[in-house]
């Protein structure tokens, strides 16, 4: 098991790996006992997200020597008298809000693991029977695992909020998790695909994954002009703004009339540069928080990526014990998707 040190050692920090030594312990523990309504899951894997990142530098206020990681999948080894639903030996994968079964979010409901909760830097947890769901048919653990945050808040983003329809247009940026899982999923229900990226190289992979168009931002600053330039002068049906306070105006720009942009992530900043409130209701633009979904929209999700071979983009793997690295790798932005994190 892996926990974060108090936060009185913390200093935030996108430098020196020496600052994540000092942020990160190993330990043993025994293995929990499930109480009646609970399962005994042995953790396979779990996949970083940029939440993780800011719980592990003491960016997100948690309790002291919280056991970070907010994605799990992996089996069930022992059930609780209580439990029906479940068996010893039933691959299942986390649910990021446990509480949060169905309906709209709820201040109540939103206890966040990883976070609120302990999370999955370990090898073994007791958590309720409720708090899990099956993993798709056709995904490994390690696949399933990149699931419960990144995958999930696509599905959100372009089903559950935004409705996507076939031949409509999507604009992701970059290249983590969300935003290639937007990709795939937009691409396998038929919409065109516009993908940004600061890098040639990912930009050729995203082309390889079905992007329709790319845009360099490093060499575009003002890109919403080149979206607008691509799509005939009206714009993207969905934009996927995980960049925040740095890309929000372009996504703006980009949007067309009546467009919905889901704000997801704020990679670049909290706080825009540019007052851009007259541009968004004289487009008459639809605005999404997006922070996960409910166990429903999980299953639902989990149900139509039994239907499709679109399969998780993986592109490093990390021991349990080199979680600190893996944090770092994530920092240097060397990573195309999503990083695994295996319990060795």
């Amino acid at each position: 098991m892996i926990r974060r040190p108090p936060r009185s050692t913390q200093g935030v920090s996108s430098a020196a790996s020496d600052v994540y030594k000092r942020q990160i312990s190993v330990f043993d523990a025994d293995v929990p006992m499930p109480k009646s309504d609970e399962v005994l899951m042995k953790v396979a894997a779990s996949s970083l997200n940029y939440h993780d990142l800011l719980v592990a530098l003491g960016a997100i206020p948690t309790d002291d020597k919280r056991v970070p990681l907010s994605d799990a999948a992996g089996e069930i080894i022992e059930v609780g008298s209580d439990v029906t639903e479940w068996k010893v030996g039933d691959h299942v994968m986390s649910v990021c809000f446990p509480n949060w079964q169905s309906g709209p979010p709820k201040y109540e409901l939103l206890s966040f693991i990883g976070d609120h909760e302990d999370g999955y830097a370990t090898e073994c947890i007791a958590i309720k029977a409720s708090a899990i769901t099956r993993t798709p048919s056709n995904f490994d653990l390690k696949e399933s695992a990149t699931l419960p945050c990144a995958g999930l808040t696509a599905w959100r983003a372009l089903v559950d909020d935004g409705k996507l329809k076939a031949g409509e247009t999507v604009l992701v940026q970059g290249t983590g998790g969300v935003s290639i899982f937007a990709l795939q999923l937009a691409k396998s229900m038929g919409a065109k695909v516009i993908a940004t990226s600061s890098s040639t190289e990912k930009l050729e992979r995203l082309k390889a994954l079905g992007a329709d168009e790319l845009i360099n931002y490093k060499e575009t600053p003002e890109w919403g002009k080149e979206v607008l330039a691509k799509t005939n002068n009206e714009g993207v049906d969905h934009v996927i703004e995980v960049g925040g306070g740095g890309t929000f105006a372009e996504s703006v720009r980009a949007a067309k009339l009546g467009g919905h942009i889901a704000l997801i992530g704020v990679l670049s900043g909290p706080s825009a540069s540019e007052i851009v409130l007259p541009r968004i209701f004289l487009k008459q633009i639809r605005l999404s928080g997006i922070s996960m979904a409910n166990k429903d929209s999980q299953l639902a999700m989990i149900d139509y990526l039994e239907k499709t071979n679109i399969k998780p983009v993986i592109s490093d793997t990390f021991d349990l014990s080199e979680l600190a690295a893996a944090f770092q790798h994530q920092i240097d932005n060397k990573h195309f998707g999503k990083i695994s994190i295996t319990m060795g």
